[in-house]
């Protein structure tokens, strides 16, 4: 009994691990060419409201969904220039490796870890800026949260990817953590979503009562 479940295991650990390879460049592509959309019409909207300081964006839906109260924010210019100029550049690139790999490319251990380095600081970044716009800036970008919700999953999956190809080295203490974590990744996404998801709703409820 005990053979017979270690091989069932061990078989949708494989069936896990060839998902995840096929589902990369999808991924990738999709997810980048998504956010990298979501960047460009915020970069429109924001270039519109400079030429006519009468024009309302389209993401100005209430007080609290309001990209131009974002926008205007120090925190939107983190780095000397717009935020969404770097997501263009970023989410351009991510999608350029996921066709590159549906066209049969393949990439050395550096190129993964520096893909790897690219997604962690925009998630940190983009970790940062959510807790800025819930408690700073008190409103929210519907194109930046739509970022939001590309850059989670490819970070995510990337780093497990990377993690299954032996790209990023596993300490032997955290294997067995790094092999729950595998097993449960559906679990962990769906959680930090909530998250977010439960901080916004709490962050803004004073709002969101009224219109209930």
């Amino acid at each position: 009994m005990a053979a017979k479940n270690k091989r069932t295991v061990s078989s949708v650990a494989e069936a896990n691990k060839i998902t995840l390879v096929k589902a990369m460049p999808w991924l990738l592509l999709i997810g980048g060419a998504i956010a990298l959309a979501a960047s460009v019409m915020l970069s429109v909207e924001i270039f519109d409201r400079l030429k006519n300081p009468h024009y309302v964006p389209v993401c100005n839906l209430n007080p609290i969904l309001s990209c131009t109260s974002v926008a205007d924010s120090r925190q939107a210019h983190a780095f000397g220039l717009p935020n969404y100029f770097i997501g263009i550049a970023g989410y351009a690139a991510v999608a350029a490796i996921g066709a590159a790999m549906l066209a049969g490319a393949r990439f050395k251990r550096w190129f993964w870890r520096l893909t790897e380095a690219g997604l962690l600081f925009a998630v940190g970044f983009l970790t940062w800026l959510q807790f800025q716009t819930l408690y700073r800036i008190g409103a929210l970008c519907i194109f930046c949260m739509v970022v939001w919700a590309c850059t989670i999953p490819m970070f995510w999956y990337t780093t497990l990817y990377n993690l299954q190809a032996g790209h990023l080295g596993t300490p032997p203490r955290l294997k067995g953590f790094v092999a729950f974590l595998r097993r449960h990744h559906g679990d962990v996404m769906v959680l930090w979503f909530l998250i977010i998801i439960a901080l916004i709703l709490k962050r803004f409820w004073y709002y969101w009562s009224t219109v209930l």
